[in-house]
């Protein structure tokens, strides 16, 4: 049997609920330009794809997920650490990015995001040419 003796846990799962900002996100991210793409790495162990919802609005990409747990009649819980009910993260995407081809794969509780880079951010080499300025005729008109 599983055991926690701590008369005041109760207090400290109501308080870590409350305490929780934006600097503490039940779904913890990581992101890194490689190449020509942009990753983003979300944790989300036991949420189902089919409660994940990704959009993209105004350059804001949104993650909402969802992760429940029901009790059955008669269980008796004895620890209840793991965060539950529906997540929402949000992103600046920034112009560089081209959110109409973003890729997402849901694979072994993390969510993968490949994001391009938009063609018009990308470097590109400006060709000179020389000699090929063409003379313009002006004519005067005698006065």
């Amino acid at each position: 049997m599983l055991f926690n003796n701590d008369p005041f846990r109760d207090f400290d799962t109501v308080f870590r609920r409350l305490a929780t900002t934006d600097a503490s996100h039940p779904m913890p991210m990581d992101a890194y330009r490689r190449g020509e793409d942009v990753w983003v790495h979300v944790d989300l162990p036991g949420v189902a794809a089919d409660s994940l919802d990704i959009s993209v609005e105004r350059d804001v990409l949104t993650i909402s997920a969802e992760r429940n747990w029901v009790s059955e009649e008669g269980d008796r819980s004895y620890l209840n650490e793991r965060t539950s009910g529906r997540f929402r993260r949000q992103v600046h995407l920034g112009e560089g990015l081209d959110p109409e081809h973003i890729d997402a794969d849901l694979t072994d509780g993390v969510l993968t995001l490949r994001i391009p880079v938009a063609e018009r951010a990308k470097p590109r080499k400006i060709s000179i040419s020389t000699g090929s300025h063409a003379a313009i005729e002006a004519e005067s008109s005698p006065a």
